[in-house]
């Protein structure tokens, strides 16, 4: 038996899933009865099929409540960045058409100015634990019926990405019109391609549930009935030890989690008994050769690797394969299809370097609002978010960077655009160009290299982006320099400033 409510009705008692940091569990039955709630709570205040909801929400059970009450009714589901600053967040309220959003009182004010932003009512405002502008959440949706909602029908999520332009897109699919209790075989897909199957795991959310990735293996177990260990704030030594308490199975990982739990002590290492893990599966940003073969001796070979997009994909690899071709991101998992164009668009032979597209499939997208945008990344069914690699004679992908200037960083796709935006709107910056850097625990940082026009300091421009930027956007460093590499057209020549940083860290 596979899906949610299914099992919920089989097996209610089970437990369906745990914060760690209060000890809260709901059972799998009382997690699908509040489902109904919150759809019937809402669809009573206008909420329907096609209907967009936001989420600002840690990881919590809350979160968990109106995502699958979003999935049964019908819904778009927006998770956000509960770091967005409330420009941010209302941008994208605004961009989705989103009629309601949910969110934790400490970020209620936050999300005050950017529901007003969006044009949300205070009766579709709602806050866990309640807030001056909102309605109280568990009062709505307690006052609710917890009779199974008549007209079920499945939603999805539409989540943005900074992958395509400056301003985050919404990838956007459409619903299937299938039951949600019959979807479960395709929404458990990112689980069955690593051959994970059953009831009997134990799934643990290591990063933000707002993260695609992170939420749609989350899905993936809950339609297994899989139950799901929450950790709202990430340490590398509280890891270890929830994995230990908790007898973990399976995680979504990121390659920031290996760097820092290799980082630990020996003796804490090995205080903890780690052997019930059996999949950490990781992608979402480049895993240095050597960090990952150290978590393959130190956990065995149960480090699972794939590669994709928001959009789709994509590649897998499981540990054997990998320790046969290292640095390979996999090859084509069932009914995907990889494929390497230059730039004129033909088709390369395999060992030749060119663009990476992958075939688009069942599960179509466009970009919310962007129609040029959606018709420049597919070509034929397959789509391309820029990356640039090569193919073996297997047929296994090796990623050598992207075309694009996305930096990716603990996983998080930024723009740098963005960024550059912000910095030029200081009244002293000139020019200025963003780009990434190494760094061996995030992947890459974000560099600043800026041309004044006047007189500021390295620390007051720093100011300034953490004024109008989520903290993890800002650079963590800036340089000044006297002029910018741009030629007579104004193209600025930015592999001048970034080669050099790659260069040093290759040759190290």
């Amino acid at each position: 038996m596979i899906g949610l409510w299914n099992l919920a009705r089989a097996n209610p008692s089970h437990v369906a899933a745990i914060e760690t940091d209060t000890g809260r569990s709901v059972t799998r039955g009382e997690l699908a009865a509040r489902t109904h709630q919150v759809v019937n709570a809402l669809r009573e205040r206008g909420m329907k099929e096609g209907s967009v909801i936001g989420i600002v929400l840690e990881n919590e059970i809350p979160f968990l409540e109106v995502f699958f009450a979003g999935l049964q009714a019908g819904w778009y589901v927006v998770p956000l960045n509960y770091h967005f600053t409330s420009d941010e967040i209302g941008y994208i309220l605004a961009d989705s058409d989103a009629e309601a959003v949910v969110c934790s009182k400490r970020y209620a004010d936050t999300v005050a100015v950017a529901a007003e932003r969006a044009g949300i009512p205070n009766s579709m405002r709602l806050c866990v634990d309640g807030h001056e502008g909102f309605e109280d959440y568990d009062a709505v949706v307690g006052a609710a019926s917890d009779a199974e909602p008549d007209g079920r029908t499945a939603g999805w999520m539409m989540t943005y990405t900074s992958g395509t332009t400056g301003s985050p897109k919404g990838i956007k699919r459409p619903l299937s019109g299938m039951d949600p209790d019959d979807v479960g075989e395709v929404w458990s897909l990112p689980m069955r391609i690593f051959g994970i199957e059953g009831d009997r795991h134990i799934h643990m959310l290591q990063s933000p549930v707002y993260h695609t990735a992170v939420l749609v293996y989350a899905n993936a177990s809950a339609q297994f009935g899989h139950t799901i260990v929450m950790m709202r704030r990430w340490d590398a030594e509280d890891a270890l030890r929830q994995i230990e308490r908790h007898r973990v199975t399976t995680s979504h990982m990121v390659p920031t989690h290996f760097h820092r739990m290799l980082q630990l002590p020996d003796d804490v290492k090995a205080a903890y008994d780690l052997s019930s893990m059996e999949y950490a599966v990781h992608g979402a940003a480049p895993c240095p050769i050597e960090t990952k073969r150290a978590m393959i001796e130190w956990w065995g070979p149960k480090i699972y690797e794939y590669y994709g997009a928001s959009e789709g994909g994509g590649t897998t690899v499981s540990p054997t394969e990998w320790l046969e071709r290292p640095g390979t991101v996999g090859a084509a998992w069932p009914n995907a299809d990889i494929r390497i164009f230059d730039a004129d668009g033909n088709e390369v032979p395999r060992g030749e370097t060119g663009e990476v597209w992958m075939l688009a499939g069942a599960l179509d997208f466009e970009y919310h609002k962007n129609s040029e945008r959606t018709s420049s990344s597919k070509r034929d069914g397959y789509f391309t978010v820029g990356d640039v690699g090569y193919m073996d004679e297997g047929g296994y992908l090796f990623l050598q960077g992207r075309s694009s200037d996305i930096i990716i960083t603990g996983g998080v796709n930024i723009h740098p655009s963005e960024i550059e935006g912000v910095l030029i709107q200081h009244p002293a910056v000139g020019d200025v160009a963003v780009f990434g850097i190494p760094d061996p625990e995030w992947g890459e940082q974000i560099k600043a290299v800026v041309e004044l026009a006047g007189e500021a300091t390295t620390d007051e421009l720093l100011d300034h982006c953490k004024e109008h930027l989520a903290a993890y956007k800002a650079p963590r460093s800036i340089d000044i320099v006297d002029e910018l590499p741009r030629d007579p057209n104004g193209k600025l020549y930015k592999r001048l400033l970034r080669d050099p940083y790659w260069e040093t860290a290759n040759q190290g």
